[in-house]
């Protein structure tokens, strides 16, 4: 069984090297959404694959993390990124050029992570990300799977621990430490009751 997870944010990017010169050569935004797709052949003791309450204690933190801020991608010209730190407190950096296909990808990967570091503790077994659809228009999206995500070959290697959040973000967080335990890859335990 699938299901599904909606998630909305506001942010800032520019994708270099696209051929669009509007989006490679400005500072632009979207109105993203994003679509966290999982699986189990099993549901727990509630009769479901996973409660989507949990999915707001740790999933929905992290990409909310990229609401109101600018993505950049470590790879752009070192004074566009100091500029752009300098001036917008909530900033995230990649490891890859910050496109719907490469969000998609980042997105599957750390909740791929989060499921991995769950404590599950209502009968949950074998949940996994199916897919994650990022819309980045009304009318475009793209969506990633786990041979999409792990394809460091052909799509460019993403290892969570060169994602950086700035520490204005990680202060709204409220387990401030919890990109940390991720990358660490510790044990996360859900609130008893959400």
């Amino acid at each position: 069984m699938i299901i599904r997870k909606l998630f909305k944010f506001e942010n800032a990017h520019i994708v270099r090297n696209c051929t669009s010169r509007r989006c490679s050569r400005s500072i632009h935004g979207h109105s993203y959404k994003v679509e966290i797709k999982l699986h189990s052949n099993f549901l727990d003791n509630g009769q479901m694959v996973y409660d989507f309450g949990l999915m707001k204690t740790t999933i929905k933190t992290l990409i909310d993390s990229f609401d109101h801020a600018i993505t950049l991608w470590n790879k752009d010209d070192k004074g566009y990124i100091n500029f752009a730190k300098k001036f917008s407190e909530r900033y995230i950096i990649l490891p890859v050029n910050p496109s719907a296909e490469q969000f998609s990808r980042v997105f599957f990967l750390m909740t791929d992570r989060v499921l991995e570091c769950m404590e599950f503790k209502n009968g949950e077994k074998e949940v996994s990300v199916y897919s994650v659809i990022v819309h980045e228009t009304d009318t475009g999206y793209a969506e990633c799977f786990r041979e999409d995500a792990y394809n460091f070959e052909n799509m460019g290697e993403i290892n969570l621990e060169d994602i950086i959040f700035s520490d204005r973000i990680k202060e709204e967080w409220g387990d401030k430490n919890l990109w940390d335990k991720l990358l660490k890859k510790e044990k996360i335990t859900p609130p008893k009751e959400i």
